[in-house]
């Protein structure tokens, strides 16, 4: 991960430029209505619809905030191309991983987003896995159970997305104008001791279902 000193001034243009670009063009805001924007270490966690999900969340983050989150992304997705590579690396310095990993050791999937919160520094996840349909949120793999369960001192923030599948339907290349927004939440109360596995996933899952207007 590179060094925020040395993020390059170009990245950084590209960054405000294209939050800024993303906000014309959705007319998303951000509401904080369990929190505050802080340089706690956090998991931001969300649902997931689109492939703006991530550059939405990271947008609505204050800008002194950026450096110090990093978005989780497919990497078959973003290493197709140079242009995407340059995005995800250099401007949103995300945490790639591999999206079809199931038969990979869990350890070996989750060690990139560990070694972020090693270093005190944010998450934005999408538990569910896989893209949804943006009408339901889908059940949680257990990643973020493992990652609350090492890091107990991160907060662990639900975020929940709007209209972003209407935003940039699946298989379509180009916006479509609709308001969208993005829901900062409480953050969750710490693992509890003899919580289960299925027990915290679904505690995550129905805050994040109590942010849907």
């Amino acid at each position: 991960m590179d060094n925020p000193r040395k993020i390059s001034l170009l990245s950084k243009v590209m960054g405000v430029t294209l939050s800024g670009l993303c906000r014309l063009l959705t007319g998303v805001q951000a509401r904080w209505i369990g929190c505050k924007p802080s340089i706690a270490s956090r998991i931001y966690y969300a649902n997931h619809s689109s492939h703006l999900d991530g550059l939405v969340i990271w947008s609505g983050l204050p800008l002194a905030l950026r450096h110090l989150v990093h978005p989780v992304a497919a990497r078959d997705y973003w290493d197709k191309t140079k242009l995407r590579r340059y995005l995800i690396h250099k401007v949103f310095r995300s945490v790639l991983i591999e999206r079809h990993g199931e038969h990979s050791p869990k350890g070996a999937m989750l060690a990139p987003l560990e070694a972020i919160l090693a270093k005190k520094e944010s998450l934005i996840i999408f538990p569910e896995g896989t893209r949804g349909d943006g009408e339901q949120i889908n059940p949680f793999k257990s990643g973020l159970y493992h990652l609350v369960r090492k890091y107990p001192d991160a907060e662990v923030v639900p975020v929940y997305l709007e209209n972003l599948n209407r935003a940039l339907p699946k298989g379509k290349k180009l916006l479509v104008p609709i308001i969208c927004s993005v829901t900062f939440g409480k953050p969750l109360g710490k693992l509890g001791e003899g919580e289960s596995k299925e027990e915290f996933l679904q505690r995550a899952q129905s805050a994040l279902k109590e942010l849907v207007l």
